[in-house]
């Protein structure tokens, strides 16, 4: 089997495993494509419960479209986006987001969803305070781009199941998935919350391998039940003899 062929049925295996432990995530919440956006800027080194209270003073406050953003001074929206943290970076953040909207696409998210994914996510990284995270949520769950996101998560997870490297640019581990998998946004959106999901609660950085869905798969893993099985094996071995 050819080197491309066989990553992409490892990583489809990685993704069945996932999906058959936790089923389907449902990524990503908003009630509309621009709440979708905010919380991919509000999400920056932020919990969800904190970006949810967040965009709950939002839509309090009337303010969960472009021209609201727009139109709200940046100290009162920054007091709005308070419990995200971060909030006065956030604030501007968002002001440039809906500025774009305006100015590029009159505020019509179906105009932006119709442009080629590169070319936006190239325009979407000119404005200010959306890296290529940032960007690519955009590009995947409210606009249903086939572009796949990296985070710190997905970099340590396959670090650790030997499929990527411990540390490369983001284009590289992106390229991983990008090179492998279907031109599909479905499944790129479902794998990517699953692995996020799956690294939270098990592949942490001390990582709980008994009883993890890639065990078998996982050299990390698969080292790390062996010791451990060694241990238990030789604390229940019989002292000598009195």
């Amino acid at each position: 089997m050819a080197e491309g062929e066989k990553l992409r049925e490892s990583l489809l295996d990685v993704y069945r495993r996932l999906l058959n432990r936790y089923g389907r995530q449902g990524w990503w919440p908003g009630d509309s494509r621009f709440e979708m956006m905010v919380g991919a800027v509000l999400t920056q080194a932020a919990a969800w419960s904190n970006v949810e209270k967040a965009v709950s003073n939002l839509k309090e406050a009337g303010a969960v479209s472009p021209g609201a953003i727009r139109s709200l001074p940046e100290q009162r929206l920054a007091e709005l986006l308070y419990p995200s943290g971060y909030y006065n970076a956030k604030a501007r953040k968002l002001k440039a987001l809906a500025e774009f909207l305006g100015s590029r696409f009159g505020d019509d998210v179906d105009a932006m969803s119709r442009e080629d994914a590169w070319e936006l996510r190239g325009e979407l990284l000119g404005v200010h305070g959306i890296g290529e995270e940032t960007a690519d949520d955009i590009l995947l769950y409210p606009l249903g781009k086939p572009v796949f996101v990296i985070d710190s998560y997905t970099k340590r997870l396959f670090f650790r199941l030997g499929l990527a490297p411990e540390r490369a640019a983001y284009s590289r581990y992106q390229s991983i998935f990008m090179d492998s998998l279907p031109a599909d946004a479905d499944l790129m959106g479902e794998f990517h919350a699953l692995i996020d999901h799956h690294s939270a609660s098990v592949c942490r950085p001390k990582p709980s391998c008994v009883g993890c869905c890639l065990v078998e798969v996982c050299p990390t893993g698969i080292e790390r039940t062996r010791g451990s099985a060694m241990r238990s094996e030789s604390e229940a071995r019989p002292g000598p003899l009195p």
